[in-house]
């Protein structure tokens, strides 16, 4: 019997249903991966992400982090889209968003939230997980940090939404995502435009302010630097941590022993959390454009080449993690890979870990004896970086 080889394709939704199993014949059978459809490359071992991430020389991000859109340099300044020497003064800047200080003040914001959307389902026969409670509490958190208005925040995040979707089978965006893109472009510009004849106690008003070193030169922000931040900033507080809640509910669904454990002892859930981001990892590839021939495993990647770095894989390599398809919330986690590492290491990540600590703390405390998934109303959302669902139905037990 032969059998055909292995073959990822971060496009297909139907694959994407089951990815664990394309990504773990990529581990045994083919770490260096090229996808001939595409033209793309993939690293999948736990080792080879984590090197490719710590190599900025090697693999750059100056073409984007989306296998789609790799052909010519971002030229937006973003920071996830910058190579050393302009990445380390705009990290410097954007890092004062995310001090571990700023973060832990946003504590009681959460809590409040998360008491306001799920109160009302306790004794109910049921709700969406995540139209009404995962999708929602991020936006709320991200904008409350920035200054969207209450009311706008919704629609920043379902614009986000769609400028993410793609169609499958397609490579370039779709004219739903280019107009979100505009419509969040030209919020954001307003929203600056106005802070600057109101300023607020919020951080694109402390932003205005803030001067950065360029090289040998002192300067304030661009308004196309401040807009670029303010999309990234949205970005990375709402797609990946709706995307994260959301996986909370379906693998404590399926772990039912793991859940009780959470529930008669809330200490664990940290480490839980942590866990839950290694097993099922929101944002679970990344892009790099290749920017030197470079080996691995005995075959040569060229220059100019896309290299998927495949974190979410990585998160399940048996060489770094024992049993890795197993979800345990005791695994002694030393680090794991959906945050990313190196210079690009997710600046969000202790907003991250907070709002899912506290969702997850609340959740349980409302509904101790778990819930089951409407798996037949359930839809699985889907980019070619990002993993998780869109609606997930439960009724409480």
């Amino acid at each position: 019997m032969t059998t055909s080889p292995p073959y990822y394709d971060p496009f297909d939704v139907e694959l994407d249903r089951d990815v664990h199993s394309a990504w773990r014949r990529l581990r045994e059978e083919s770490p260096v991966y090229f996808n001939e459809r595409y033209g793309f490359w993939g690293l999948s071992r736990f080792d080879d992400v984590w090197s490719a991430l710590l190599d900025t020389k090697t693999f750059s991000s100056t073409h984007g982090v989306m296998p789609e859109s790799l052909d010519e340099p971002i030229g937006f300044p973003i920071v996830i889209f910058m190579d050393p020497p302009e990445h380390d003064w705009m990290r410097r800047l954007v890092s004062r968003a995310f001090t571990p200080r700023r973060v832990a003040e946003l504590e009681d914001h959460i809590v409040a939230l998360v008491d306001e959307y799920l109160d009302q389902f306790v004794g109910s026969q049921g709700f969406d997980y995540v139209e009404q409670f995962g999708a929602l509490l991020p936006p709320m958190v991200i904008g409350h940090m920035i200054g969207v208005e209450e009311a706008d925040r919704d629609m920043v995040r379902r614009l986000f939404d769609d400028m993410l979707h793609h169609e499958a089978g397609t490579l370039g965006p779709t004219p739903e995502s280019a107009a979100a893109m505009q419509a969040l472009n030209e919020y954001a510009a307003q929203m600056i435009a106005e802070r600057r004849r109101n300023p607020r106690d919020d951080m694109v008003s402390v932003l205005l302010d803030a001067e950065v070193s360029d090289g040998d030169q002192t300067r304030r922000l661009t308004d196309f630097e401040l807009v670029a931040f303010v999309m990234l900033l949205v970005g990375a507080g709402v797609e990946t941590v709706a995307r994260l809640l959301s996986w909370a509910a379906v693998v404590l669904a399926e772990y039912p022993l793991e859940r009780e454990a959470l529930v008669e002892d809330p200490s664990l859930i940290p480490n839980g959390v942590e866990e839950l981001l290694r097993y099922e990892a929101p944002s679970p590839v990344q892009a790099r454009c290749v920017a030197k021939d470079v080996e691995h495993h005995g075959r040569t990647v060229p220059e100019g080449s896309v290299m998927v770095l495949l974190n979410g894989s990585g998160n399940r390599d048996e060489r770094e993690f024992p049993d890795p398809d197993r979800f345990d919330i005791h695994r002694r986690i030393n680090h794991h890979l959906s945050f990313g590492y190196g210079i690009h290491f997710c600046l969000g990540s202790h907003l991250a870990r907070l709002e899912g600590r506290v969702a997850l703390e609340e959740v349980l405390k409302r509904f101790p004896k778990g819930w089951d998934v409407d798996w037949d109303n359930a839809k699985q959302a889907h980019t070619s970086t990002v993993r998780g669902w869109d609606r997930l139905p439960v009724v409480a037990r």
